[in-house]
């Protein structure tokens, strides 16, 4: 239950007002990179491939799937559904790009991280391992938020749970 402060704001409503922001930026980070790598699919190979981590045959399908995934988190927070999955998902996908870059920094490779178009192999001065991962952190935050406090407004998922809070207790606090 929301409660009135002095000045007539819900304490819940800048959580809501957060939540939402939170939500949209992620949506955002989704539907760019996603976008980016489905425009140019043979660039997201490059990428998939220069962290030498994986087998051909998993680098080919990963990156015919990354594109088209990115894009489905990002619409699904873009309207709002099932947003505390979609951020533990979120989250998840983060911290594996996450290892993937501090994986290629740790090997010495030289590398565009490819997280928004690019990628592959680059000079060792145009490397900036340190900002990517600086980058990932905050969206981790966004997708951590999320995970603690679902609640947004403008989602789809609170007119198909009205009359049920998908965040009883307002996220603990």
């Amino acid at each position: 239950m929301a409660v009135v402060s002095s000045d007539g704001v819900t304490s819940r409503s800048w959580r809501d007002v957060v939540g939402t922001l939170a939500r949209l930026g992620l949506a955002a980070v989704w539907l760019v990179s996603g976008a980016i790598k489905a425009a140019d699919p043979m660039q997201t190979w490059a990428a998939v491939h220069a962290y030498q981590v994986l087998p051909p045959s998993a680098v080919e399908l990963v990156a015919a799937v990354l594109p088209w995934f990115e894009l489905a988190l990002g619409v699904l927070l873009l309207i709002g559904l099932g947003v505390r999955h979609i951020a533990v998902i979120s989250g998840l996908v983060l911290l594996a790009f996450m290892a993937g870059v501090t994986q290629a920094w740790a090997r010495g490779l030289s590398i565009d991280c490819g997280c928004f178009g690019g990628g592959g192999a680059v000079d060792p001065d145009k490397t900036s391992y340190g900002t990517e991962l600086l980058r990932d952190t905050g969206f981790l935050v966004l997708a951590a938020w999320l995970i603690i406090r679902p609640r947004t407004l403008f989602a789809l998922e609170n007119v198909l749970t009205r009359g049920t809070d998908p965040d009883p207790g307002g996220g603990g606090t």
